[in-house]
């Protein structure tokens, strides 16, 4: 019995451990190219990670538009977005942002079988953006936190992404058939002293 109770002690000292390192080093989530076969396979998503680590920016951005030069040699423009799951453990993923000058929009899209689950429990990341807004995105090697608030309204989605909120294709009977949703969020910078202007 006192092998058992030491046993239970080492994993669990191990796992602190384990997770206190993490939480210096960062555990950055696997990248998946979305324009390649091998994202289709895995079911369009690819392993998450946990805390992002990174410089954290304390300056207002007033301007969203340099993520599109950004060009990691593997993720390309493509960003972090760190959430946190309701355990109390971050969940990161590899997002696409859509920058509109001073705005910023974050998301994405449920096709298929994932259309059966209700929004937002199909993406986890999604479900912790609904449950605690506050998120992280790392851009570039830098941290910009930051507070999300879901575009519910269709015409101001559709004016965010510039397309229409759903996708739709014809089915065997010739008629049309809507496979998949977008659902995004805008983004809030927080964290920061001042954006500017004079008060």
């Amino acid at each position: 019995m006192r092998a058992f109770k030491i046993g239970i002690i080492t994993i669990v000292l191990l796992l602190i451990a384990t997770l206190l390192t993490l939480r210096v080093t960062g555990l950055d989530p696997r990248y998946i190219d979305p324009t390649t076969e091998a994202y289709e396979e895995v079911g369009r998503t690819a392993w998450p990670g946990l805390w992002l680590s990174g410089e954290v920016v304390r300056e207002p951005v007033t301007n969203w538009d340099f993520i599109n030069e950004v060009n990691h040699p593997v993720r390309g423009n493509a960003v972090m977005l760190e959430t946190l799951s309701w355990f109390g453990l971050p969940h990161s993923v590899t997002i696409y942002a859509i920058p509109r000058g001073e705005r910023l929009y974050v998301g994405g899209s449920r096709r298929d079988s994932r259309l059966e689950k209700p929004f937002p429990h199909s993406k986890r990341w999604w479900a912790n953006m609904e449950r605690d807004p506050r998120v992280r995105m790392k851009i570039d090697g830098k941290i910009y936190e930051l507070t999300v608030v879901r575009i519910a309204d269709r015409d101001k989605l559709r004016e965010a992404i510039n397309r229409e909120p759903f996708l739709t294709r014809l089915d065997e009977n010739g008629r049309e058939e809507i496979y998949g949703y977008w659902h995004y969020w805008e983004a809030f910078q927080r964290g920061v002293e001042d954006y500017g202007g004079d008060s």
